[in-house]
């Protein structure tokens, strides 16, 4: 690749040819990228290690380095669900980011939400008008799209609306739309940085069409998780400073984002079975049970019980199972001690009570159907995390989110209070 042997001599961040490496990794599928165009991406990590940061470039160093880890992960052997999903370009938010940077993590939230929701939007337009002959493999027809269209603006909306454009949606017809939503976001809800960590965080394994769908409905998932985290993060501490109304804004915070992505499953539910199967040949060594943003909101929420924190589950995010073996403070032990405590009252009690019940309630509904579409997807196929797939699943979702609060047994066994899947299996 000529552009990448030019940049090898004059390695200056801010010239790397991002166009010229990802319309290689396009065209083929990260998993079929040739050995030399890799050994080149190794030795530019190298050579951007070797070099002495210059004055202004940490960003565009930093956006580089990242790009990096996520383009060169099959080839150090190092392949795994934060790689695949490019999570470190991204750039989310972190539990550990502290209860000041809570609001301004959940505009973040909305802005990539709507970001990568348009941008899919954008893509399934092009695929579907003939301007784009990028994974080209099992395109949808056009009832699939259209289905498609309503399901990712359906989940943007409230996002968009906080962000002050819930009026923005103007056109009748889907598609339409779509493409309002992408011309605002191309517009006017991108910096350059967002604008780079939009295209640098696409790196498909193979050449499916819909693989772009699977890729960005992970990212925002992903997104809300990070935001859950650092959430129930800050309303521990809102506890232990007995500001009862405080953390349960935050936890109802929590749970309304949740509750707006349960459609992003009926996105995923129309993905097509054998494009799914297809491309997922290619993706062994990556799979959500590696996801340390949900593995964060479950330990923050209470400590695992000894068998699930000794499973593949937290084995394979060890830095999660590090911390709770460190102590991590809990939201179940805050609870406790508050509903023991004389600082608070009867109301501060059940407003506490009742928060609690909220969020546990709307994460048991995304557990269910998260297994729900495995189901459909995976049938009895095993998992790609050294895990048994679908049974593995259906043992989490029974799962009590909290100890110290009664959750209705009914809902965490058999709670079913959406039919996005059920939608998506009608387009299939």
């Amino acid at each position: 690749m000529n552009e990448l042997t030019d940049w090898l001599a004059d390695p200056v961040p801010s010239r790397f040819p991002y166009s010229a490496v990802t319309a290689e990794f396009h065209r083929v599928g990260k998993h079929f990228v040739p050995d030399q165009t890799l050994k080149s991406l190794a030795l530019a990590r190298e050579r951007l290690a070797a070099q002495a940061p210059a004055g202004g470039d940490e960003a565009e160093r930093l956006l580089l380095d990242r790009f990096l880890d996520t383009a060169l992960d099959k080839w150090d052997g190092r392949y795994d669900y934060p790689t695949y999903t490019s999570l470190s370009v991204l750039g989310l938010p972190t539990a550990d980011d502290g209860a000041a940077a809570a609001r301004a993590a959940r505009t973040t939230r909305d802005r990539l939400t709507v970001q990568l929701l348009a941008d899919l939007l954008r893509f399934e337009l092009s695929a579907a008008q003939g301007r784009t002959d990028w994974l080209p493999q099992m395109r949808p027809d056009a009832r699939l799209v259209e289905k498609r269209h309503r399901l990712a603006i359906r989940v943007a909306k409230p996002a968009l609306a906080r962000l002050g454009h819930g009026d923005l949606l103007t056109a009748a017809e889907p598609a339409d739309q779509a493409a309002q939503l992408w011309d605002f976001v191309e517009g006017e809800l991108l910096d350059r940085h967002e604008r780079d960590v939009l295209r640098l965080s696409m790196l498909p394994v193979y050449t499916s069409h819909d693989e772009y769908m699977f890729i960005r409905v992970l990212q925002t998932f992903e997104t809300t998780f990070a935001l859950l985290a650092l959430s129930i993060r800050t309303a521990i501490g809102c506890l232990e400073d007995a500001r009862t109304q405080d953390a349960a804004g935050h936890l109802k915070a929590a749970e309304t984002v949740l509750s707006e992505s349960a459609p992003l499953f009926s996105l995923l539910a129309t993905m097509q079975v054998e494009s799914f199967r297809t491309f997922r040949e290619f993706t062994d060594g990556a799979s959500a049970i590696q996801s340390r943003n949900y593995k964060l909101v479950e330990s923050l929420c209470r400590v695992p019980d000894q068998d699930r924190l000794d499973s593949p589950a937290y084995r394979s995010t060890p830095e999660v199972r590090m911390r709770i073996l460190a102590g991590q403070p809990t939201l179940d032990e805050a609870c406790s001690a508050a509903l023991a405590d004389d600082r608070f009252g009867a109301q501060d009690r059940e407003l506490l009570t009742t928060a609690m019940l909220g969020f546990a309630g709307a994460l048991r509904r995304w557990r269910q159907t998260h297994y729900r579409i495995a189901v459909r997807m995976l049938g009895t196929r095993s998992g790609t995390g050294s895990t048994e797939g679908t049974p593995y699943l259906s043992s989490v979702r029974k799962i009590p989110v909290f100890r110290s609060v009664a959750e209705a047994p009914e809902a965490t066994d058999t709670t079913d209070t959406t039919d996005h899947v059920n939608e998506g299996e009608a387009a299939a």
